[in-house]
């Protein structure tokens, strides 16, 4: 364990203002309690669509994300409060707290938990959402271990067969990341959005087929990727009102002899649409962030589940993320449209908001 002494008083950190705007400001380093890891942060990464919604949102049913936040800047409300934010990032091991015993000083590693691995230039995060980067990640890569985990445990929930076929709707960085899994899980997978820029992320990814919704019949051409037959599983991966695309979805599962869906639906983030008869069938299953243990304090800070009931808890599924990505399964870097220097985060963000569609994966660089 390093000395108190290795430990900056002070640290920044990235703010949203009432006005819309990003901008760092200046807190007390938070205490190195123990259980808990300081990380001196080399890379972040902006989800949009949580962590843009709430301090944006006017109301229950505004939307967040890049949109939101050019409409603000617009029409700026100072009402709003400053707020930090950030879950996911990645760099070096600066200090350990009493009782870590699984990380050392020096290590590269990512970093995941909302009001821990935060938009900063350090970070103290609980030992069990820190884990080892592989040699070959690079920073930038490890700062997408959040949204890896949360699609890891979506495509779990969704239990897979070698064979189906899954359609996403929703191809933010999450619903992206939800069909590439579900491709390595032995599944064909098709990704429906409304933005052109998402649907040619989506193409050089790899993902096997998408449909651009207005433009193209995702129902048509579902039931084509599907050979007629409909899917056995589909994914929610946006937030807000999403009565339009389960209902989409609906008529694209397959159905049995006695004209019931069946399959299994599952959300993934904070979609809301009734929850009505004509699902009869179907398993409808919400997803729960990264996987057994976040939230979970105790075992955020260090205790352990028994590895024979709860085989797959939030860590290991960090780990095998990252692993993935350092076997090339992964292919992060098709994900990054935008770099942002820390130092310049509040005018290159003001500037790249402008063609809010433009963004997909937003990396702040320390």
């Amino acid at each position: 364990m390093s000395t108190d002494s290795n430990i900056p008083e002070k640290r920044r950190i990235v703010a949203l203002h009432g006005d819309g705007t990003l901008k760092l400001i200046e807190v007390d380093m938070p205490s190195l309690d123990p259980g808990m890891v300081l990380v001196e942060v080399m890379a972040s990464l902006v989800s949009p669509g949580t962590e843009l919604k709430g301090p944006v949102t006017r109301g229950s049913k505004a939307a967040g994300g890049w949109r939101a936040l050019r409409q603000l800047q617009l029409n700026p409300d100072s009402d709003l409060k400053i707020k930090p934010f950030g879950y996911a990032n990645a760099g070096r091991v600066l200090a350990l707290g009493a009782g870590v015993t699984k990380l050392e000083v020096g290590q590269r590693v990512a970093s995941i938990g909302a009001g821990y691995a935060q938009h900063s230039d350090y970070s103290v995060v609980p030992q069990n959402m820190v884990v080892p980067l592989p040699k070959n990640v690079k920073f930038e890569q490890g700062a997408y271990g959040m949204l890896l985990a949360t699609a890891m445990q979506a495509v779990r929930r969704a239990e897979p067969e070698i064979g189906q076929y899954t359609a996403v709707a929703g191809l933010g960085l999450v619903g992206q990341l939800t069909a590439r899994l579900f491709q390595l899980s032995g599944c064909y997978a098709i990704g429906w959005d409304t933005v052109t820029e998402r649907i040619e992320q989506a193409k050089r990814l790899g993902i096997d087929e998408t449909a651009l919704i207005g433009s193209e019949d995702e129902i048509e051409k579902t039931f084509s990727f599907t050979n007629g037959r409909g899917l056995d599983t589909s994914v929610i991966a946006l937030g807000g009102n999403a009565e339009k695309p389960a209902h989409a979805l609906e008529k694209c599962m397959k159905v049995s002899g006695d004209g019931h869906p069946m399959g299994t639906m599952v959300v993934v983030g904070g979609a809301e649409f009734p929850f009505t008869r004509s699902l009869t069938n179907m398993d409808v299953r919400r997803s729960s962030r990264t996987g057994p243990g976040y939230h979970d304090k105790n075992w955020e800070r260090g205790a352990n589940y028994d590895d024979v009931f709860v085989r797959w808890n939030t860590r290991r599924n960090l780990e095998l993320c990252l692993r993935l990505v350092s076997e090339g399964k992964i292919a992060l870097d098709e994900l990054t449209t935008h770099r942002v220097a820390f130092n310049e985060i509040q005018e290159q963000v003001a500037e790249i908001s402008k063609n809010p569609d433009s963004i997909l994966g937003l990396v702040f660089q320390m």
